[in-house]
């Protein structure tokens, strides 16, 4: 039984936490920039302090046992707000030259934030946007970073998730492509050059009762490298609606099919950030700024839609497929 609560080492918990995240002291270690000896004698202190073990050591691994990892549930969520709280102090300790970090995709920085950073500047001078492009997963607590814009389910422990818009997967291609396929079906564009993931086109088809094998000429693995290799003619793609707005809004892409590819999970793109930055003025002031201007692409995309539907001669539309019969994916 405890009976020392009152002198429990409470700055050892954080350690704790990384040595049972990591399984391995070694790595605990590394995250922390302590000493392998700092961080065994800091879990060693807990230990002592707390009458028992937690954790059983296989080798240079250790694994939590069952007191570890109940203890771990119980102190996971205040060291969780311990780390929003500090890292609210940091962001208004600032104070007037506002730095925002920002995490987000490198297809959404290209086709649809940096296009718009102008507007930014003019409106908010005070407040700097630093902007880190990545595919991957990122901890914002661990790398500093105080919001992420990301696609998805909304889905992130921990983290308030704004949903910024929708923008499900529409087939896309340059002018000239436009032409060639007008009038004609969607078996036409079987015989475009096809760029992109070669099942999500396979779906894209079967939703128009077509089986058909495809081969594109080409896939990557950023959707705003595709986009820019469908605007120079390599050929027509599916391609998020939001990121090709302003392609569409000049001319540049011409959307060539009503049908669309939806999915839940990650037709969607958010803002997350933590809980205790929520009033924070800089963030709250580019939240507010973001959803302003998606509901400004959202009506632009509108007035393409209507501008195509007004210049087509009835009955030269391509036949699109029917959304209804399927759904595809794509990251």
């Amino acid at each position: 039984m405890l009976t020392n609560m009152a002198r429990l080492p409470l700055t050892t918990l954080p350690t704790f936490r990384a040595v049972a995240r990591a399984a391995s002291v070694r790595a605990a270690a590394d995250q922390l920039h302590l000493t392998h000896s700092a961080v065994s004698q800091q879990i060693k202190l807990l230990e002592e302090q707390l009458g028992f073990e937690l954790f059983d050591r296989r080798g240079r691994r250790v694994a939590l046992n069952a007191a570890g990892a109940a203890l771990l549930r119980a102190v996971e969520p205040a060291l969780a707000q311990i780390d929003d709280g500090v890292r609210a102090a940091q962001a208004a300790a600032e104070g007037a030259a506002h730095l925002v970090r920002v995490t987000l995709l490198p297809s959404f920085a290209q086709r649809w934030l940096l296009p718009r950073m102008t507007q930014w500047r003019a409106r908010h001078p005070d407040i700097v946007l630093q902007l880190e492009a990545s595919q991957g997963l990122v901890d914002l607590q661990r790398d500093g970073l105080h919001c992420a814009l990301r696609q998805g389910a909304g889905r992130w422990p921990g983290l308030v998730a704004e949903q910024l818009a929708e923008s499900p997967l529409i087939t896309l291609g340059p002018p000239q492509a436009a032409l060639r396929l007008r009038g004609r079906g969607p078996e036409a564009m079987a015989d475009e050059p096809l760029l992109g993931a070669a099942k999500y086109w396979d779906r894209w088809f079967a939703q128009a009762g077509l089986k058909i094998a495809t081969r594109p000429v080409a896939s990557f693995n950023d959707a705003g490298l595709m986009l820019q290799a469908t605007e120079q003619g390599l050929g027509i793609t599916l391609a998020r609606e939001l990121l090709a707005a302003d392609a569409l809004a000049e001319g540049r892409l011409v959307r060539l099919a009503d049908a669309v590819l939806k999915d839940a999970d990650i037709d969607a793109y958010w803002i997350a950030y933590p809980p205790a930055l929520a009033d924070w003025p800089p963030l709250a002031t580019f939240r507010r700024w973001l959803h302003e201007q998606m509901a400004q692409s959202q009506r632009q995309l509108e007035q393409v839609k209507a501008g195509s539907a007004a210049a087509s001669p009835k009955g030269s539309r391509s036949r699109a497929p029917s959304a209804a019969r399927g759904r595809a994916s794509v990251r």
